[in-house]
């Protein structure tokens, strides 16, 4: 079973989303994510300083299986990518939570983080898709 860290934040599409501030998120794929995916071989990271908005497409994430696009969970500015995932793409494989994270976003509107799925909202959400 896929891990999931209780003080987290998630969406249905398998981001997750680590409030640092109140005005700054980190934002990663979850373990379950990277599972499904496999070997990560190739990470396409956004732009530094790039305004995104809730839902857009702002990493692509390839594998040994497949592509995957990653999804923004809120909506700001892009303030840091994680630079170290270019040589080092197999990082979100073995420490998804950690130093697997992709990128920090400058909330534009903090009260999106409310319409983020809880760590059990999220686990159910596995429970049916694996049904």
């Amino acid at each position: 079973m896929s891990t999931i860290l209780t003080h987290l934040k998630y969406t249905p599409s398998h981001e997750w989303v680590e409030c640092e501030t109140d005005q700054i998120v980190r934002v990663g794929i979850t373990d379950h994510a990277q599972a499904l995916l496999g070997d990560i071989v190739f990470v396409e990271l956004p732009t530094l300083n790039r305004t995104v908005a809730q839902k857009e497409e702002i990493a692509v994430l390839e594998s040994v299986k497949a592509a995957a696009d990653v999804y923004a969970p809120v909506s700001g500015e892009i303030i840091e990518v994680n630079t170290q995932l270019e040589q080092a793409p197999e990082s979100i494989n073995q420490e998804a939570y950690h130093q697997g994270w992709l990128v920090r976003i400058q909330l534009s509107d903090p009260s999106q983080l409310e319409s983020l799925l809880s760590p059990a909202e999220y686990q159910q959400q596995m429970t049916v898709e694996a049904e």
